[in-house]
């Protein structure tokens, strides 16, 4: 190991974390605070992930088409004629909302991070203040969403091809390989995603030199990183049972958007709190905290007194 390296701490970000978490909800606390900062937080995490509650019965209770459906098998010729212009209005519908979805979300992490890095609950004024930078970040999650769509779309065809002709396509263990080569990649990407955001908001740039940048990181100390992630992963399990048990406790309604932001806003600002800390120890150029260091000085009191110079004696001419 390089001497001159920085050392990188995983322990030590988890104790500035929590006394920033500290500092920023409960000294002072302050109830409009709080539920401002709580509104920033859900934007930053709304759209992180999609669930689905839908329970697919039918290996249970043996529901068979045929036996509820008599005469031909349904097919798009007897559909009515306005069936297919609403499954196409359907979903444009749909995915024009999920575009908007990742696009607030992409606004809301720079939101959720320029309140942390200066303590204050602000909506409109980061909204303005990175709108390049939130919108360069959704321009690369939307173009991520698509390899990724394409990868993922072409694995399942293949394997839907070789289902219907009831023969691989190709070997079931190059398939499987390349499953879990696009399932780690998947991680190393949101790895990578994790701390995109603070370098765009630290260095104001681009989100293709972000993801260089992060991912030179990685690669020059992968140890540091995979140990980063396993903690973090941790500690996601961790406060997600602290979530299901506030969920109990207040009869589902931490299960509530934005409700169950607020009520949760330690827990979430906690995990937002602990990468900003972890990635300050590679640098200047990664610590988001030193874009608030100068507004911190306080002004002199007084202006500088202007000295006038002494005048010109035969022992010092001018």
């Amino acid at each position: 190991m390089d001497p001159n390296e920085p050392r990188i701490e995983i322990f030590a970000p988890f104790g500035e974390a929590f006394e920033l978490t500290t500092k920023i909800l409960f000294r002072p606390f302050d109830l409009k605070k709080w539920f401002v900062l709580g509104f920033a937080a859900w934007l930053a995490t709304f759209s992180s992930g999609f669930r689905f509650n839908y329970q697919n019965r039918f290996g249970k209770s043996r529901w068979n088409w045929e036996s509820i459906h008599y005469g031909a098998p349904f097919s798009f010729h007897d559909a009515p004629p306005w069936l297919i212009p609403l499954l196409i209005g359907g979903l444009a519908v749909g995915l024009a909302l999920i575009v908007l979805f990742v696009w607030l979300n992409a606004r809301g992490r720079f939101i959720f991070t320029d309140d942390i890095v200066r303590n204050r609950a602000a909506i409109t004024e980061p909204w303005r203040e990175f709108r390049h930078e939130g919108n360069r970040y959704f321009v690369f999650q939307i173009a991520l969403m698509f390899c990724n769509l394409i990868v993922l779309g072409g694995l399942f065809f293949l394997f839907a091809l070789g289902w219907y002709w009831e023969r691989p396509v190709m070997p079931i263990a190059l398939l499987i390989f390349c499953g879990v080569t696009y399932v780690l990649a998947m991680l190393v990407v949101a790895l990578i995603l994790k701390f995109m955001v603070p370098v765009m908001y630290r260095q104001r740039c681009a989100g293709v030199s972000a993801f260089r940048q992060v991912w030179a990181l990685l690669v020059a100390r992968p140890g540091v990183f995979v140990l980063f992630a396993l903690f973090y992963l941790l500690l996601f399990v961790a406060f997600g049972m602290i979530g299901c048990l506030a969920a109990c406790m207040t009869c589902c309604l931490a299960a509530l958007p934005y409700l169950g932001t607020v009520i949760l806003l330690p827990a979430v600002l906690f995990l937002f709190a602990y990468p900003l800390c972890f990635l300050r120890q590679f640098g200047d150029a990664y610590d988001v905290f030193a874009v608030v260091r100068p507004a911190e000085l306080p002004p002199p009191l007084f202006p500088p007194v202007q000295l006038e110079p002494p005048p010109p004696t035969p022992e010092n001419p001018a």
